[in-house]
């Protein structure tokens, strides 16, 4: 028993070496700048949301403070990952400790999750103002925003938390080289030299037990959604119904556009899509909805439109009273 345990522990390594994109070291400089372009965008856009939620009277509903969670999941979502593949693209640095890759991927799978998660629940207000809308502020309080929010995100830390033990158990022996900007969860689990069966019928539970679930809600709300706007007499009004889903939508096919896409090529067409598409798309599924959200639901929600204006119009006042 004392040398499986001392095995267990030498077959356990300090670091492993993060390879980027394999096939492309070559293009890292030039595949950095995009990644780095969006970055800021998603930084710069989501803290500006979140300001805009947290001072911004008008904004304090729980269709804003569903967007202000989503702002602050994609903020950690995309700051797991992209700082660590520009220190790789930029200045060769792929080295990360076995604790600190274990704990990355904990952020990365729990944050993709909520980030499901909080779709669905902006997916249910929707339902609710369009369905319910005389008791739109009675059903969704403060109190059960809080709750829902909550209830969201220790779910995905709940399912996610096994995946750091049944990753930490393996013994690696395969070398300590992942072919990857980040952490990803069987990434790291193929270079072990044991059984990975569990794992990998694990992940995929999670996966249906989140991703199953949360589509399941949000096509059961949008197809009540729709009979609902159908069955207005109004064409204006249906008109102005839907038009307050269309940022939510946009939001939804930025999420799983690329992780539909990951999920069943991986399953049917690994052998013939190469290496580099899989990775360039595992991070787009990372980067691209922090990027286009604030930026989507700044062009299409009139009332962060306004707060936007107003504030520029008070900045230009100021400016141009210091000038004179």
């Amino acid at each position: 028993m004392i040398m499986l345990i001392l095995n267990q522990t030498d077959l356990t390594p300090a670091s492993f070496i993060l390879n980027g994109i394999p096939g492309l070291e070559d293009m890292h400089i030039w595949i950095s700048f995009p990644f780095c372009s969006m970055y800021v965008v998603a930084v710069v856009g989501n803290c500006g949301l979140l300001y805009l939620i947290r001072y911004e009277d008008s904004l304090h509903r729980s269709m804003y403070y569903f967007l202000a969670m989503l702002s602050l999941t994609d903020l950690v979502m995309c700051s797991s990952t992209i700082p660590k593949a520009l220190c790789i693209f930029w200045f060769h640095l792929k080295e990360i400790g076995f604790d600190e890759c274990l704990v990355q991927m904990f952020f990365i799978h729990t944050f993709t999750g909520m980030e499901s998660g909080v779709l669905m629940l902006m997916a249910l207000d929707r339902y609710v103002a369009i369905c319910y809308p005389l008791r739109y502020s009675v059903i969704l309080t403060n109190d059960v925003i809080g709750k829902v929010g909550l209830a969201t995100f220790l779910r995905g830390v709940l399912l996610i938390t096994p995946f750091t033990f049944l990753t930490k158990r393996l013994p690696y022996c395969r070398g300590n080289v992942i072919p990857h900007t980040y952490c990803d969860h069987m990434s790291v689990a193929k270079l072990s030299c044991g059984n990975v069966k569990v794992n990998a019928i694990y992940g995929l539970v999670v996966a249906l037990l989140i991703g199953g679930f949360d589509i399941l809600c949000i096509t059961v709300s949008y197809t009540m959604i729709l009979r609902a706007v159908v069955s207005l007499s109004s064409a204006d009004a249906r008109q102005k119904a839907f038009s307050t889903c269309t940022a939510h939508i946009c939001a939804i096919v930025f999420s799983y556009s690329p992780a539909f896409f990951s999920f069943f090529s991986h399953r049917f067409g690994g052998h013939t899509i190469p290496p580099s598409c899989h990775i360039i798309v595992a991070n787009i599924y990372l980067l691209l909805p922090p990027t286009m959200n604030p930026v989507v639901y700044g062009v299409k929600t009139k009332q962060i439109r306004d707060c936007v204006m107003r504030i520029l119009s008070s900045f230009k006042e100021t400016k141009s009273h210091n000038i004179k």
